[in-house]
């Protein structure tokens, strides 16, 4: 079905992005996927093509294009080659913690920080999550305590993406104002704050190429340069940019969606099973018809979110509904074509095995199905 969503200008940048990911890429999923973690090298070739500084301003080496659907053409190209967790490396700066930067720092933090975001030699990560706040962010406890010269800051982080290689972390921490009214803030915190420890890598049931950590701050002095926007406006600044986060999320899971039944109606033209193709068989053509007609579903929603996000119009409550309804989606028609893949889906060989696993987490990051469904929940009957 044709996608009205791109132009010209958009396809041509797709055709760089894939090429891009056959020759950066591809070669080397499986040896990050060994490692834990993409090599550094990943991000001073995304950032020679130009591939983190969407949106970014082009004085500090972005291409000064605020267009998400650059992004989703990223995404959608990275997932096409079943790097589905270097695209959670990649588009996790540019969809999750770009917009921050962009939108909260200061003419001498942008200076400071994005020209080298932007070219790969500086990596970043945000830290959100703690052992007992995840989708809840009320429930955050570390703190930033002010200080002359500074912000105090202790506490402890869990499932960082990107935890062990960045130099900049952007941490969610709770202060207190002058009036004694609690509220969240944003700090900067850079490699090498005496304090600052990274715990343990945290090893995960899919998407194995992203690495993920534990982070602690013990009397870790952050100069107040480093607090991003305001003080005590945190909670505001986070709920502004997560519906984008999860639109990034749905597109990445639709994306999977349409590979993952590609690479299924392949396999049942070649399989054959009492004699005749897998195809053939009236079970499995029924099969494909219902997954075929839901992908087509969670695309075209996740298209007309992706436009609506573009135009600034995208409400909190559309991008909670794409989130859950296409990530939950992704999980049935993948269950659906290891199914029909039969013993050899349960191979580790076979890119099945390997999409069962990564999609999994898709329902969990950026808020559970359960919280997606209190936010739209809630608008309906407030």
């Amino acid at each position: 079905m044709k996608r009205a969503l791109y132009d010209t200008d958009h396809e041509d940048f797709r055709a760089m992005a894939r090429a891009f990911v056959a020759k950066e890429v591809t070669p080397h999923v499986a040896s990050w996927e060994a490692a834990g973690e993409v090599d550094r090298s990943l991000y001073r070739a995304a950032g020679a093509a130009g591939l983190l500084g969407l949106g970014v301003e082009e004085e500090y080496g972005g291409s000064g294009v605020d267009d998400f659907r650059y992004n989703a053409v990223l995404i959608e190209e990275l997932c096409r080659a079943g790097a589905t967790s270097v695209s959670m490396n990649i588009n996790g700066f540019t969809d999750l913690i770009a917009p921050y930067f962009r939108e909260l720092a200061t003419p001498e933090q942008k200076a400071r920080w994005l020209p080298g975001l932007a070219d790969g030699s500086l990596v970043a990560a945000i830290a959100m999550t703690e052992p007992a706040a995840g989708s809840d962010l009320r429930g955050i406890r570390t703190r930033a305590e002010r200080q002359a010269d500074g912000y105090l800051l202790n506490g402890a982080k869990t499932f960082i993406s990107n935890g062990v290689i960045a130099d900049l972390v952007l941490v969610v921490a709770r202060t207190t104002a002058d009036d004694g009214q609690e509220g969240l803030s944003l700090f900067v915190v850079e490699r090498g704050m005496p304090g600052f420890e990274r715990g343990r890598r945290l090893h995960k049931l899919g998407l194995s190429a992203q690495d993920t950590a534990e982070l602690s701050f013990t009397d870790v002095l952050v100069p107040a340069a480093n607090l991003l926007g305001e003080e005590g406006r945190g909670m505001e600044y986070l709920k502004r940019n997560l519906p984008q986060e999860r639109v990034s999320v749905a597109v990445t899971a639709a994306a999977t969606m349409r590979r993952v039944l590609d690479g299924t109606i392949a396999y049942t033209r070649e399989r054959v099973v009492f004699g005749r193709p897998l195809s053939e068989h009236q079970a499995t053509r029924f099969t494909l018809a219902e997954l075929a007609t839901e992908t087509e579903i969670a695309q075209t929603f996740t298209d007309r979110c992706v436009g609506e996000l573009t135009a600034g119009r995208l409400t909190a409550t559309e991008a909670a509904m794409a989130k859950w309804w296409v990530t939950e989606r992704q999980q049935r028609l993948v269950s659906r074509c290891l199914q029909l893949h039969g013993g050899y889906g349960y191979m580790t060989e076979y890119p099945i095995a390997r999409d069962f696993v990564d999609s999994r987490a898709s329902t969990l990051f950026a808020g559970t199905t359960e919280i997606m469904k209190e936010i739209i929940g809630k608008a309906l009957v407030r």
